[in-house]
């Protein structure tokens, strides 16, 4: 599988030579791109030696038989859905979640009166 970020400069080469060298050299199961700027998004799948669109469901996803998740456009960035259509949050996302729990629990701990401070003096 291979999501290809697409961009003026590369746009020509990428939804050409590229697709075809993929397609045809590759053999690679499942062709994404994306232009992060006009939010364009297409997916392809190999069928028979050929790329054959995928068709978006109805939030306009794609759905990846290799990754078994739905990519789609969210807040102007590529996205992972899982099957059941949640968004799964970035790495970014999950540390920062993380993080917020973290200062959650030490909040709880300190009003029920326990200390945090470092005792190993």
């Amino acid at each position: 599988m291979i999501v290809e970020l697409l961009s003026d400069s590369t746009a020509k080469v990428d939804k050409g030579t590229k697709f075809e060298l993929y397609q045809e050299t590759f053999r690679t199961p499942e062709y994404f791109w994306f232009h992060p700027v006009t939010l364009e998004f297409q997916g392809f799948c190999l069928v028979s030696g050929k790329y054959q669109p995928i068709e978006p469901n109805s939030q306009g996803w794609l759905w990846s038989q290799q990754l078994e998740l739905f990519l789609g456009v969210y807040e102007s960035k590529l996205r992972f859905f899982s099957p059941d259509k949640q968004l799964l949050p970035t790495a970014e996302e999950r540390a920062s979640k993380a993080e917020n729990q973290v200062e959650e629990l030490k909040a709880r701990l300190q009003a029920l009166g326990v200390n945090l401070e470092n005792t190993d003096e």
